[in-house]
């Protein structure tokens, strides 16, 4: 009875184990292990866990895959409290429980490897958008900066490369339902395909110098100052302006090199999100205080800020350039808020539940045109800290005519005190910056209060960063670019294809399904009618 009883376990908890173990996988593609070819293995090893069970079952199963990725992916989140961290990795893990569904129904058509990869881009497709404008983070493409399918972002950004390691995730989950390498052809081409796909994009050239139109310069000399934070935690603002005066006196430290020759005179200097949390246009220390850093360095800046309205319960998240002789001028107003971190749906509900969100006494609002500034000689697609992982955010500002990304961030909440920088958020940040380096063939500077802050060649290389929680410097020249990649070309459309062809295949698989059961309803009905016909033949001849 012992031997049955375990004989029987076994079966039972092969498949919950296989798919924690295959959201784990997934996880180690992101910083701080970036083992991009692990993605692969977890792709498949969701799918073979989850074709071929129940729909309920392949729900269950999903969930538990999206927990084992997204329970270590999102452990950043821990300075906000446990119960936060808990909240989003299971409302993102939800999504894989859709997915599990959709790899059960067309885990049942001939072509499954093709479409599990196909509803693989289909749910990044709806998390990237709902609820609350979605949470874009840890897409399967973001796990791959260092690895070759990186470079499909160049033709069809991040959706396109979730595409390929998603497919090659299902090549290898055929390989090993069809019995791997012991059942010789089939198993041999599955992974062949899998290496066609994961090395063909090796092909693709990537750009790393600049080239201008009508004249225009095609690099510039970029500074950024990371002058670090004074306390951690959420309340690092608490100490009115000392934020800004650390940037002041990093910016200050940058002139003093230029002028004994250490560092390259920059032409433009950046300044992170929130490297003021006070309205500089209407506070007198705050504009002070950045008039004193504009002047020591001589040049246009771009200066993070958060600023008031509208309304007395409103703030904004700015960007906003600044002259050295007439101050605040040009303004980007963040689009992509963080739900949760800058703003609360439910607010009066929430703030009596959880004691943390009390700590967010206003709503921001977001802004609403793309993010390209000319700041002097420099004109720069803007995006602030989440909205880097948003797609049409980034692509918007750079076809705009921004011809460098700068990326402002403030990842002081999400860090703790001796932190290499090579985990948690502001790691993974810097590998989306490398993907979104190489999708717009553009050079991607990160600015960020308390690190890592980063130079990115236009081929995805760090140039330059700095280390967590110390004040830094970054001065170099980075090279400006007009051409427009196929990706940013042809914008949403890869995405759209591919989650469309999701859709189909989903409508094929339950078509099939209810022919299926059609089938198999006629069937039992026949033999039903066999077996009363033979039961009448014989009563027949009884009789007779």
């Amino acid at each position: 009875m012992i031997r049955l009883r375990n004989s029987t376990c076994r079966p039972a908890l092969a498949r919950p184990i296989g798919a924690v173990l295959a959201g784990l996988a997934l996880w180690t593609a992101f910083p701080p292990l970036n083992w991009w070819p692990a993605a692969v293995a977890g792709v498949a090893g969701v799918v073979v866990t989850i074709r071929g069970s129940s729909l309920r079952r392949g729900a269950g199963l999903g969930l538990l895959a999206g927990l084992g990725m997204w329970v270590p992916t999102v452990s950043f989140l821990q300075p906000f409290g446990l119960d936060a961290w808990a909240a989003v990795a299971l409302i993102e893990s939800l999504w894989f429980a859709g997915l599990g569904v959709a790899v059960v129904l067309v885990g049942r058509l001939r072509w499954w490897p093709l479409a599990s990869a196909l509803v693989w881009v289909g749910q990044e497709f709806l998390r990237d958008r709902w609820p609350f404008d979605g949470f874009p983070w840890a897409r399967l493409a973001f796990g791959q900066a260092d690895g070759p399918v990186v470079r499909l972002a160049a033709l069809g950004g991040a959706p396109l490369v979730s595409f390929a390691v998603a497919l090659a995730g299902g090549l290898v989950a055929y390989a090993v339902v069809r019995g791997g390498l012991r059942r010789g052809r089939p198993a041999l081409l599955a992974l062949a395909a899998v290496a066609l796909v994961v090395l063909a994009p090796l092909g693709i050239r990537l750009p790393t110098a600049g080239t201008s139109r009508d004249g225009a310069p095609s690099s510039a000399v970029i500074a950024t100052v990371q002058g670090n934070v004074p306390r951690l935690g959420l309340e690092e603002f608490a100490q009115r302006y000392a934020v800004t005066e650390d940037h002041l006196n990093e910016t200050r430290a940058l002139a003093r090199d230029v002028a004994t020759g250490a560092l390259p005179a920059p032409q433009i200097v950046i300044w992170p999100e929130n490297a003021s949390d006070q309205d500089p246009r209407t506070d007198p220390v705050a504009r002070a205080q950045i008039d004193a850093a504009s002047a020591a360095v001589g040049v246009p800046m771009l200066i993070g800020a958060v600023i008031d309205g509208p309304g007395p319960n409103h703030v904004q998240n700015a960007a906003i350039v600044w002259s050295p002789q007439t101050g605040p001028g040009q303004m980007y107003l963040k689009r992509h808020l963080v739900p949760f971190g800058e703003y609360l749906p439910f607010r009066s509900v929430l703030t009596k539940l959880f004691s943390e969100f009390s700590l967010i006494p206003k709503d921001f609002v977001p802004g609403h045109r793309p993010g390209t500034l000319q700041v002097g000689p420099v004109r720069v697609a803007d995006a602030i800290c989440f909205e880097v992982a948003d797609d049409a955010v980034v692509r918007q500002a750079v076809t705009g005519g921004g011809r460098i990304i700068v990326v402002q961030t403030n990842n002081a909440s999400y860090e703790h005190k001796g932190d290499s920088g090579h985990g948690g958020e502001t790691a993974q940040q810097l590998a989306i910056s490398r993907l979104r380096a190489i999708e717009s063939g553009r050079a991607v500077v990160v600015d960020a209060t308390s690190g890592v802050s980063a130079m990115i060649a236009p081929n995805g290389r760090v140039l330059a960063q700095t280390g967590v929680f110390v004040p830094g410097l970054l001065d170099m020249r980075l090279p400006l670019r007009d051409p427009l990649t196929v990706a940013d070309r042809i914008g949403p459309w890869p995405e759209w294809v591919l989650s469309i062809a999701a859709l189909v295949a989903l409508a094929l698989a339950l078509s099939q399904n209810r022919v299926q059961r059609r089938r198999t309803r006629l069937d039992l009905d026949s033999r039903v009618i066999d077996a009363e016909l033979g039961q009448a033949d014989l009563r027949v001849r009884g009789s007779g």
